[in-house]
């Protein structure tokens, strides 16, 4: 959701819901999609407190009830091939990992109609869609199933977009506005359909969207931040979004001091558990004579091949996997975060760290809803089941760069905002990260990647991830079938109109991204021994390259290459999910320097 301050910063820090549309296939084998860069701000900890009062409220809630975080040991081998983070996401309490359907690695020389790369939601809800227009498809995916952004979401169904429609429309026009209010509502009830046909039980349901003010009630603040909130429901209505604005708006449940009270409502929105529900799709998947799936199967590259001229000749793709097998495809779509490239589409879009935590509460005390504040970064929250008593409020926000920011505080700032609004909050179950790509005009890159006939990509979540990864799902498959779609200008990672309005903003982004550069003359650590055991930091030699130092939990320690392989960034520790995260594009490599973040393709280097 953008910030009502965030008018002409695109880059602004502003909080997504953890929708992941693609971050699946190059998050390398078996690691992690952490968070944050911690190590280097250790010696920042006192200003860093007085810019993050959340770091002061740590011992506020030292003494509130918690549960077992079901986070894994240290040392587990297999959790970064699970899921791409350190720390686990909510969905596990009622979809463990061990419920997903397997498959195997790819062993040989293969061909098909289409070749998908990455098995989160958009290659996924691509996959169903070709399958059931008759063709034949191959998914491979890096890790597990699931193991990316798609697995770590906020499990966020929604037409009430972050961006919000009046800047949308300054970006695409109010054609553009209307095909993505379309769109987003085509997908958040799609996914309802085919809950239904395959009678998968995921929790999918309607209910409203609440979109409030930051600010307290009778402020000027509050009272202009309600002009522009009531501007946005007004277009959406216009847009044909059933949606109204309600200068009385309550939420039931919300029993606590804050007074937010007004809003607008977008009916109609839905939320779901996302991986029962794409563990159920991909089980059905498995049982298509026509779809073949493999997993720890990384690729390496995607090329078109062959020559084709004026309707002459045969052009196909070629996909190369780390293991050296192929696959011959007449289309290939990546559908990863970002794609195979070193820039293109890449300079368009900013990265960002996002955080959630699942809290108990007493099951009916609260309104099941969406909500959205305008906070820059904005706090958002839903629900998903627990047990007989509970369900479980998943509070999401605290956005920052990659690689830019201290990592700690995120969770107990959400945990302070929650129970500060409602009181009836119980433990803290689960707390996790992710990573959002946003693009400079707001919408996805879905379609023919600049400069390809026969290769796709999908990236851009813009933080409506689940439903962008759904409509990824038909453009892609109705291009590969030059079947005409009225929303493709939208989502054309060919685009220029919204990408030229944006150009100031692109220009400041690079110029933010050039002064990350700036870590190849800095050091986190003077000495190896400056490390505690589960910790990492970079070591700035004078006299050579700097190194990315991990010493695990038993004090062994990993030497490698600081320098990232995508365009020679430093990686920053992140302290949080025990990764390397690089600050200049947002690769991001385990904690012994393994891929697990494009747009780099490769490990970081021997030291």
């Amino acid at each position: 959701m953008t910030s009502m301050k965030r008018v002409v910063t695109a880059f602004s820090q502003r909080s997504r819901p953890l929708g992941n549309i693609i971050y699946t296939s190059y998050s390398f084998s078996s690691s992690r999609l952490g968070v944050i860069y911690g190590v280097r701000d250790l010696r920042n900890t006192a200003s860093a407190q007085k810019r993050n009062p959340a770091k002061n409220s740590q011992r506020l809630f030292s003494t509130s009830p918690r549960r077992n975080m079901a986070n894994p040991t240290a040392n587990d081998p297999e959790q970064f091939v699970r899921t791409s983070g350190f720390t686990n996401p909510v969905w596990i309490h009622g979809d463990p990992f061990t419920q997903r359907p397997h498959f195997t690695p790819l062993s040989e020389d293969i061909e098909t109609d289409v070749c998908i790369i990455g098995a989160g939601i958009a290659g996924i809800s691509l996959a169903y869609e070709l399958i059931n227009r008759g063709r034949e498809v191959v998914l491979v995916e890096a890790r597990d199933v699931l193991a990316g952004e798609t697995g770590r979401t906020s499990g966020h169904l929604s037409n009430a977009l972050d961006d919000m429609y009046p800047e949308i429309a300054k970006k695409h026009g109010e054609e553009g506005a209307k095909a993505a209010a379309e769109s987003h509502t085509w997908a958040l009830n799609r996914v309802g359909e085919i809950a239904k046909e395959l009678g998968i039980d995921c929790e999918y349901r309607h209910l409203p969207g609440y979109r409030v003010s930051q600010y307290q009630r009778g402020t000027e603040e509050y009272k202009k931040d309600l002009e522009e909130i009531k501007e946005d429901a007004e277009l959406a209505k216009k847009l044909g979004i059933d949606a109204e604005f309600d200068e009385n708006l309550t939420v039931r449940g919300w029993d606590g001091k804050p007074d937010q009270r007004g809003g607008s409502i977008f009916a109609k929105q839905a939320a779901f558990h996302p991986t029962k529900y794409l563990n159920g799709v991909l089980k059905w998947l498995k049982e298509q004579p026509r779809f073949r799936c493999y997993t720890s199967t990384r690729v390496l590259s995607v090329k078109e091949k062959g020559v084709e001229v004026l309707g002459l000749g045969h052009k196909y793709v070629q996909v190369e996997t780390e293991a050296g097998n192929t696959i011959s495809c007449e289309h290939a779509v990546e559908t990863t975060n970002v794609p195979l490239q070193k820039l293109s589409v890449i300079v368009q879009m900013e990265w960002n760290r996002t955080y959630c935590i699942a809290m108990r509460v007493p099951k009916g005390s609260i309104d099941d809803i969406l909500l959205y504040d305008t906070d820059d970064p904005y706090k958002y929250i839903r629900f998903t089941h627990c047990d007989e008593k509970d369900d479980y409020m998943v509070i999401g926000g605290e956005d920052h760069k990659v690689g830019q920011e201290d990592s700690r505080g995120h969770f107990e700032a959400l945990e302070k905002w929650a129970r500060e609004r409602f009181p009836q909050a119980k433990s803290v179950d689960y707390q996790w990260s992710g990573q959002i790509f946003e693009p400079v005009d707001y919408m996805a890159y879905i379609g023919k990647n600049q400069g390809c006939k026969r290769i796709y990509v999908a990236t851009g979540d813009s933080g409506n991830g689940l439903t962008h990864g759904v409509i990824a799902g038909k453009l892609i498959a109705d291009e590969i079938e030059d079947k005409p779609n009225s929303w493709s200008s939208l989502y054309s990672p060919k685009r220029v109109g919204g990408v030229i309005k944006s150009a100031p903003t692109m220009i400041q982004n690079d110029l933010q991204v050039n002064l990350q550069y700036k870590r190849l003359l800095q050091s986190d650590i003077q000495d190896i021994e400056d490390l505690k055991p589960g910790c990492g930091g970079v070591l700035n030699p004078t006299a050579s390259k700097p190194i990315a130092v991990y010493k695990d939990e038993n004090g062994n320690v990993t030497k490698m290459s600081a320098l990232c392989p995508h365009m020679g960034g430093v990686v920053c520790w992140n302290s949080v999910e025990k990764s390397w995260d690089c600050p200049v594009h947002g690769s991001r490599f385990g904690e012994k320097g393994l891929a697990i973040q494009g747009p780099a393709k490769a490990n970081l280097g021997k030291a």
